[in-house]
């Protein structure tokens, strides 16, 4: 048995590192909270601009009427030969399983693409560094593969401090790839939030746009009953709502809004605002999975700092109980060495 001194020590250690996960749980829930107001304040933009596009929809001839073919590039649907996949993970450890399991998801959506080349760009740093484990590096200006999958862009840092350019710029150079035929298909595999406990893991295809205001659901996978029991406690316990905000106002004010059905008057015409438009609701669907994202990985390390205090907790009391039971058969010896002395007198 450890003596009483060694045990104090692994008590201190113990008490220090809780309250650094303590601190990290509370810093977590701060940033969850500002992220849930980053993501629902992109909300209306996203829906009116949905809207808008559904009324050009009908008042505009986006197919061909003698082909049948899309006068837009986005719209066009080709034969799935070469595929972009757009993987969103965190910067930074510490939130549990929550890199692994995009990893593990990104790499069930590759084995549904094994006869096609599927190229890949990497934002985060933790699922950069297990797909460059995996995976080649595509070196820029070689015409030939280095692999059936590879990868062709890492984006580090971006999630910490995430802004709409840089958002913007990266969906412009995916938007041109599709549109020059370099890829056939684009999709995004995220961590998909709407609430502390209601959000699932998924794949959705962006590129082609099947229908303007519908995400193209491909594999998704949802939190089990004790993670969003874990998610649940950890969010009481910092203060925060496990239930999604309430937007039903906002949402109804934004769905009527460009749906009457009455005829505009357009300084361009409406194919033309059409194909300058459906640009940028692409580039609203990357900015919501990576604005989702980023709130879930908040939400994934106040969970996993909320459980690591638990289980210092948990081990300082079992630490406190066998330095008392040390304490106590130090001084029952004593005792015992004192009376057997006694007694030999």
């Amino acid at each position: 048995m450890a003596n009483v001194l060694d045990i104090k020590r692994r008590i201190r250690s113990v008490r220090n590192t809780r309250q650094i996960t303590k601190a990290m749980k509370m810093v977590s829930a701060a940033r969850l909270r500002k992220a849930q107001e980053r993501a629902l304040s992109a909300r209306p933009y996203g829906k009116m601009l949905t809207n808008v596009l559904r009324s050009l929809v009908s008042r505009a001839e986006i197919y061909d009427p003698e082909t049948g073919q899309a006068r837009h590039p986005l719209l066009a649907r080709r034969e799935e030969n070469n595929v972009l996949a757009i993987v969103v993970t965190g910067d930074r450890g510490l939130a549990g399983a929550f890199n692994a399991n995009i990893v593990k998801a990104a790499m069930r959506f590759l084995e549904t693409k094994s006869d096609k080349n599927v190229d890949i760009e990497a934002v985060g740093r933790k699922g950069r560094d297990v797909l460059r484990r995996r995976f080649p590096i595509a070196q820029p200006g070689e015409e030939q593969r280095a692999g059936r999958v590879q990868i062709v862009g890492e984006h580090i840092g971006i999630m910490g401090k995430l802004e709409f350019e840089y958002v913007r710029q990266f969906a412009e150079s995916v938007i041109e790839r599709y549109t020059n035929g370099e890829v056939d298909s684009v999709f995004l595999i995220y961590n998909e939030f709407k609430s502390v406990i209601a959000q699932r893991l998924v794949v959705d295809e962006v590129l082609p746009i099947e229908e303007i205001g519908a995400h193209g659901i491909r594999m998704a996978e949802e939190l089990t009953p004790e993670q969003r029991g874990a998610h649940a406690q950890a969010a009481q316990s910092a203060g925060i709502s496990v239930s999604a905000a309430e937007t039903s106002e906002m949402d109804r004010r934004a769905a009527t809004f460009g749906t009457a059905q009455v005829d505009y008057i357009y300084e361009q015409p409406a194919i033309e605002l059409f194909n300058n438009l459906l640009p940028k609701y692409v580039t609203g669907q990357i900015w919501r999975a990576m604005l989702e994202s980023l709130a879930a990985e908040y939400a994934a390390r106040m969970t996993a700092m909320d459980s690591a205090t638990k289980n210092a907790d948990d081990m300082i009391d079992a630490l406190t109980l066998v330095m008392n039971r040390a304490r106590q058969a130090k001084i029952t010896k004593e005792i015992i060495e004192i009376v057997s002395g006694a007694a030999a007198l």
